[in-house]
């Protein structure tokens, strides 16, 4: 048996030119700033957004500009009504796409942050390939 040192994903880092649109942005999903970064001058440069009871957050550093599109295709956020959460963002101006069970058995929507970046807000069913595991058929040519 092969020993395991992972318990899971500690967090995704991502650049932004306005932290304040950014930090609004991940509060209608339901994440709260948890520290900062401060730089000599005691500016504010950074900081942590964490999940609500999760050890998985999202770092959010500020940066004058960012790197181009296409760096991080996509991050998933688990969540455990789809419902609220579209609601929730429509009520906050957030561009999303309706509630689809996906080929994976699992209910999703989809929006941009403010940096561009694409995000998948996801809802497992008992049915979802993550629970379950098997084969999930797609069509996909690389």
């Amino acid at each position: 048996m092969t020993e395991t040192f992972t318990t899971g994903l500690a967090h995704v880092c991502i650049e932004t030119p306005d932290l304040e649109a950014t930090e609004a942005f991940y509060a209608v999903l339901g994440l709260e700033r948890r520290y900062d970064f401060r730089n000599q001058h005691d500016e504010v440069v950074g900081f942590y957004l964490a999940f609500p009871g999760s050890p998985t957050y999202v770092e959010v550093i500020h940066v004058r500009d960012p790197q181009p599109a296409g760096v991080l295709r996509h991050f998933a956020i688990e969540v455990d009504d789809i419902e609220a959460i579209h609601r929730a963002m429509i009520r906050a101006g957030i561009a999303t796409d309706e509630p689809v069970l996906e080929k994976d058995l699992t209910r999703m929507i989809s929006c941009h942050d403010p940096n561009g970046i694409f995000i998948e807000i996801q809802q497992y069913t008992p049915e979802s390939m993550q629970t379950r595991g098997g084969v999930c058929r797609v069509e996909y040519e690389p």
